[in-house]
């Protein structure tokens, strides 16, 4: 399949590493833009200790030190522009902070770059696990008016 642009959503798993290697046997673009979403640490910490919205931690770094998860996204991105560059994609990075979710923010982009076409990786989550856990790649395919390119796990 053949497309002007795509957008391959990269978090560094290996279905997602999977998903690139695919879309660099089956997919030709014009540009491929590997896109690494990322959510600010203190927005992490209060989710996972119940304090979101409440109040900021004094261990919260001053605006002028870099997030430490947009560093970390930053290198995740570079790993996956280079395994796209190496499945022969043209492509290019580009990391975008989470405002709200993972998919939205994946979705949001493509719609904002207005790609052919969405390239992920899932995990493959089936039953009881499928409930509990919801699938980034099942948001984004519900939500989006796209096509997208899934590529399930190795079994």
């Amino acid at each position: 399949m053949a497309c002007d642009v795509m957008l391959i959503a990269y978090d560094g798993s290996e279905h997602a590493k999977r998903a690139i290697q695919y879309a660099g046997r089956f997919l030709t673009a014009d540009r491929a833009i590997v896109l690494t979403a990322w959510e600010p640490m203190v927005r992490q910490a209060a989710r996972m200790s119940g304090l979101s919205g409440v109040m900021q931690p004094d261990w919260v770094p001053d605006e002028d030190v870099e997030d430490i998860a947009f560093t970390d996204a930053k290198a995740t991105n570079a790993e996956g522009l280079e395994l796209a560059k190496s499945a022969g994609l043209n492509a290019e990075p580009r990391c975008e902070e989470c405002t709200s979710t993972i998919w939205n923010t994946i979705v949001a982009t493509a719609d904002e770059l207005n790609v052919d076409l969405i390239v992920a990786g899932t995990r493959g989550a089936t039953g009881i696990k499928a409930l509990l856990h919801s699938s980034v790649a099942d948001n984004v395919l519900k939500h989006c008016h796209r096509p997208v390119f899934l590529v399930p796990p190795v079994r």
